[in-house]
């Protein structure tokens, strides 16, 4: 949907380096699934190579590229940007090459942003990781994310919970990734039959399938839409990406509600102050909510 992601480099780039990537033909596996989908199987991580041998045998997933996920999930557990061993077993099993273009699946572990066409990118791994796992996700909570752009962080979050409703403005973007879920289903990635998607202006979110336990933006904004806010349930949490252009520091926001119906946020930034340069909210009608978007 939304314009995604990162101008100039992931927030995780502030911790660390890329992994190099591996010198290979730029193509997806397209094996199928062989093994049904298990909510509590978790793959070992005590080495390299059980990781990789578990996930052939239960996903028949490229070697090479569970390689690279190992090598990222290592050090992503490094820099504290993924922690809960539901959201550690998420980043593990989602296979990130498949929501890349593919002339940009040899660097789909590297921690900065990448291009997926439509002047939109996918975030790094790192970031997606930290913000999903600030939201404490259980299985069974409703969860809206603003921007569906590649369809990755979905992915992540259908690996967490059974309920994931995703908006994307821009139509063949949509189009696109609805079609790279439906084919990954047929492979038999049955966990993203819990991903529906909508093309439309996310600053509205999507009242009819609300309230939601948790709400995830992937754009940068000045504020924090308030329909978001009126469909996030009391206790509920919402991470977004607040402050101008270019410069946006990424929140943290617990709604709570007074007996009275007063309605109290609390904020607190993820990245300890550390600025993150998202690309702006964009809207369907920019006249529309005119002065409140970024661009």
């Amino acid at each position: 949907m939304l314009r995604r992601d990162f101008l100039s480099f992931s927030a995780a780039a502030l911790a660390g380096a890329a992994l190099p990537s591996l010198s290979r033909a730029a193509t997806a596996p397209v094996s199928s699934v062989p093994v049904p989908y298990d909510w509590t199987a978790m793959p070992p991580v005590d080495t390299k190579q059980n990781y990789i041998d578990w996930m052939v045998k239960n996903r028949a997933e490229d070697p090479a590229f569970l390689g690279e996920r190992y090598d990222r999930y290592q050090w992503m557990l490094g820099v504290n940007d993924v922690f809960g061993d539901n959201n550690k077993r998420a980043v593990l099993m989602v296979p990130r090459e498949e929501f890349c273009l593919p002339i940009n699946r040899v660097h789909a572990y590297d921690i900065n942003f990448l291009d997926i066409g439509f002047g939109v990118t996918i975030s790094g791994p790192g970031l997606v990781a930290r913000m999903t796992s600030t939201l404490g996700i259980q299985k069974g909570d409703k969860v809206l994310e603003i921007g569906t752009g590649s369809g990755y962080q979905s992915a992540i979050l259908s690996n967490l919970t059974d309920q994931v409703w995703t908006i994307e403005i821009i139509k063949p973007l949509a189009d696109r990734t609805r079609g790279i879920y439906d084919g990954l289903i047929g492979r038999g990635y049955t966990e993203y039959k819990a991903i529906t998607t909508k093309q439309a202006d996310g600053y509205y979110g999507w009242a009819e399938a609300g309230p939601f336990d948790k709400i995830i933006v992937t754009c940068g904004i000045d504020h924090i839409p308030p329909p978001l806010l009126e469909q996030l349930k009391p206790n509920g949490v919402m991470v977004i990406p607040i402050g101008p252009p270019g410069a946006q520091h990424v929140l943290k926001v617990v709604k709570s509600v007074g007996s009275d119906g007063t309605i109290a946020v609390q904020r607190s930034d993820i990245y300890d102050g550390k600025v993150v340069p998202f690309v702006p909210f964009t809207a369907l009608d920019n006249n529309a909510i005119k002065g409140t978007h970024n661009g």
